[in-house]
């Protein structure tokens, strides 16, 4: 027998034994990243913010806005992606002057066939890519009509009504344009009449805008729930019963796009140690319909990143640590499949894992490290997009500037598409008004 018969003959046993392999394990088979230096144009940002310990991306930043920490993902136009940046640099009392917004984005993903791996500035509206994170690219969220019940930086001469501190910039004023100070933006989504809902951490409050970001009502809070920084608290009214940045880390969308299910991050005193609550929102009438459930952390697990739906029932949920590659302990993060079918009021979600976000196969090495096994060590994993039955997309928070995820230095953000070993089950579109991906 030819020499070179066995020699193909053993590449087809090694190319079916690797597909073999594929099938039975979940397999990065695209991937993308945004450096962390990533800006977009909008007012002086990064004035109250702590220097990157690191020593690189020194804030502030003149004239710039940074497009980072994604918290949310959403299907955009044509294959472009809508990310939501949260707060801006953490905490309430440094982002007074970073803007919530969204951006549509355009990741070429590297895969087996090949692909850049960069990601792009797509418009908004048609997802066709740009040059550059510029005004097409994006909504901001702002206030014109005073509907929010709260005083934001816009009503400051000021940032944090404080004369010591530099004035608050023209165009923020000028379009009553929401910030880091005024809300923590984690998660959102898209109701069936084309409103945007977004889950904040400072109330915790449910946020609607239109499509453009223009709020359409007043803030509404959780009944019961109070976070550190809600204006009932601040007061002196009532105790928080929610730990900071506790508040709706996790929201998803049912099928008919009329109810939502928010998830907080944290433990509400007095209830089950590492149980959170699931409450249901009735979207035609505004209001929490005062179903809850509850998810359960697992030991490893200290908080959650985000939740999208599959369908009525079963939720995807990002659940994770604080550990990353340079901290020291050990990371977990991971996906599971909850479910509330059949759950009483009050009950507890069935969970099941989906994806260990530490032990992905990469067979062809897709992110260049070397290495055929990938892990996403990041500390803030925050955003999961069903795309089909078998491919999800995971994208990381970066926390810019600060990191440590993979290396003591700022983060970049990834952009994972996993084919999953198990497909699920007859999933609906992740938002229910989006066009299919």
């Amino acid at each position: 027998m030819p020499a070179s018969y066995n020699k193909i003959a053993l590449a087809l046993a090694l190319a079916a034994a690797a597909a073999s392999a594929q099938a039975d394990t979940n397999t990065l088979v695209g991937w993308a990243m945004l450096p962390a230096a990533t800006f977009a144009d909008g007012p002086t940002s990064g004035q109250f913010t702590g220097a990157n310990p690191y020593g690189s991306n020194l804030p502030p930043y003149f004239g710039q806005q940074p497009v980072q920490g994604f918290s949310g993902v959403l299907r955009g136009a044509g294959r472009s992606l809508r990310v939501i940046a949260d707060n801006g640099f953490g905490a309430q009392g440094n982002s007074a002057d970073a803007l919530l917004r969204a951006y549509a984005v355009l990741p070429d993903f590297k895969t087996a066939r090949g692909g850049s791996g960069t990601v792009s500035a797509a418009d908004w509206k048609t997802g066709t890519p740009l040059s550059a994170f510029d005004e097409a690219s994006r909504i901001t969220l702002h206030d014109p009509d005073n509907l929010l019940g709260t005083r934001i930086q816009a009503d400051y001469a000021h940032y944090y009504n404080n004369a010591a501190n530099p004035e608050v910039d023209p165009a923020i004023k000028a379009g009553r344009l929401l910030t880091g100070a005024d809300f923590d933006i984690e998660s959102v989504r898209e109701d069936k009449f084309g409103k945007l809902w977004f889950g904040d951490e400072f109330g915790p409050y449910l946020i609607q805008t239109d499509a453009d970001g223009k709020v359409l009502r007043r803030e509404t809070a959780l009944p019961g729930v109070f976070a550190p920084q809600h204006p009932a608290v601040t007061g002196g009214s009532v105790a928080a019963n929610l730990g900071s940045s506790g508040g709706f880390e996790g929201m998803a969308i049912n099928k008919r796009g009329d109810k939502l299910y928010t998830l907080l991050e944290k433990t509400v005193s007095g209830d089950a140690a590492k149980t959170l609550r699931i409450n249901e929102f009735d979207i035609r009438k505004g209001a929490y319909t005062g179903i809850d459930y509850r998810y359960r952390l697992e030991a490893d697990g200290t908080a959650i990143g985000d939740m999208t739906a599959i369908d009525d029932h079963r939720f995807i949920v990002i659940e994770r640590n604080g550990c990353t590659a340079t901290s020291g302990c050990t990371p977990f993060k991971k996906l599971f499949i909850a479910d509330i079918a059949g759950v009483a009021d009050g009950g507890e979600a069935v969970k099941t894992e989906l994806v260990d976000l530490m032990n992905i196969a990469d067979p062809h090495d897709l992110n260049g490290d070397g290495n055929t096994r990938f892990s996403f060590p990041y500390v803030t994993i925050e955003d999961v997009l069903v795309l089909d039955a078998n491919t999800l997309v995971v994208i990381n928070d970066n926390n810019f500037p600060y990191g440590g995820g993979r290396e003591l230095a700022s983060d970049n953000t990834e952009f994972l598409k996993i084919h999953l070993a198990n497909p699920i089950r007859n999933p609906q579109p992740t938002d229910c008004c989006a066009p299919a991906q």
